[in-house]
């Protein structure tokens, strides 16, 4: 155990200590303990994506606009990678490397750091996982690869995070669905509360039926909720958890919202505090709570 806290070296031994995982503390780290002299400008044409990258789709128009801006200030942060056979791999930073690309630039200034498999692959999960809006189903594989890679539970995850443990749940439940109905969720087809609902279900045949329905009938997650009451539909078998002794007067209220809403809801001061870490994470709190806003609106 000493030898591998030793080979994660300071940052990373705090990043997968602490309760909460941050992955700007860790680059931060990493700047911070840097001599500038040992930052260096590597050919784009040396890199190479890391293995463990989770995102299979990037955001074009997020892309262009970081384009945009290497263009007229260069990139402001060094990406971190690892000395491979060939090359480098990008270790953090594939977002800044494709928008490079973009913008016709040769090189971009890196870190080189000696890091191994495994920590390549936590550090590229967290990083997306905290700094990218995800698709569910890529979300729901990071979390079901982080929690497999750290070996620790899924009550111990969703407290590193900032997520419910129900809301850890129901991503990881995602897993189970037909890839057919996954490729759905990816490609937008289906929305996250659809695919919610339907990973419920046990048998593949009528998930796979209901997910083209709702597609080709433009389904409301309300309406496929009804739909579901029907008998035929055999779901999976209901988690019993026992009840949590009540500490104060709203704490099961609190635990109630935790699991509806599927983030760290806190009730305190008589006010209610629902976080969200992305605009994605805001439309689907929005979804649940059947309120019908555009967040992109100025």
């Amino acid at each position: 155990m000493e030898n591998k806290r030793q080979a994660l070296g300071r940052g990373l031994e705090q990043l997968f200590s602490n309760e909460a995982i941050n992955i700007s503390a860790l680059e931060k780290n990493i700047l911070d303990t840097t001599n500038k002299s040992d930052i260096v400008q590597l050919d784009l044409s040396e890199l190479r994506s890391n293995p463990y990258q989770p995102r299979q789709i990037f955001d074009e128009e997020k892309l262009q606009e970081l384009s945009d801006s290497i263009k007229e200030f260069g990139v402001i942060q060094p990406i971190i990678v690892k000395k491979s056979i060939k090359g480098y791999e990008i270790i953090a930073g594939e977002r800044r490397v494709k928008a490079s690309l973009m913008a016709d630039k040769k090189t971009i200034p890196a870190i080189i750091k000696d890091f191994t498999d495994e920590e390549m692959m936590q550090i590229a999960l967290l990083e997306n996982i905290q700094r990218e809006d995800l698709s569910p189903i890529e979300e729901a594989e990071a979390y079901r690869n982080l929690i497999s890679s750290l070996g620790i539970t899924q009550e111990e995850f969703s407290k590193k995070i900032g997520k419910s443990r129900s809301y850890i749940t129901n991503m990881l439940g995602l897993l189970r669905l037909p890839k057919s109905v996954q490729k759905m969720v990816l490609d937008k087809k289906i929305s996250m509360g659809h695919a919610r609902v339907l990973s419920k279900l046990e048998d593949k045949d009528k998930i796979l039926d209901l997910a083209n329905k709702v597609v080709s009938e433009d389904m409301s997650v309300r309406n496929l909720e009804n739909l579901l009451d029907n008998p035929n539909y055999l779901r999976q078998k209901p988690i019993l958890r026992v009840s949590k002794k009540i500490n104060t007067k709203y704490n099961f209220i609190q635990e109630i919202l935790r699991d509806k809403i599927g983030t760290m809801v806190k009730i305190n001061n008589k006010s209610i505090l629902i976080p969200f870490d992305s605009e994605k994470d805001l439309e689907r709190i929005l979804e649940i709570l059947k309120i019908d806003v555009d967040v992109n609106d100025e």
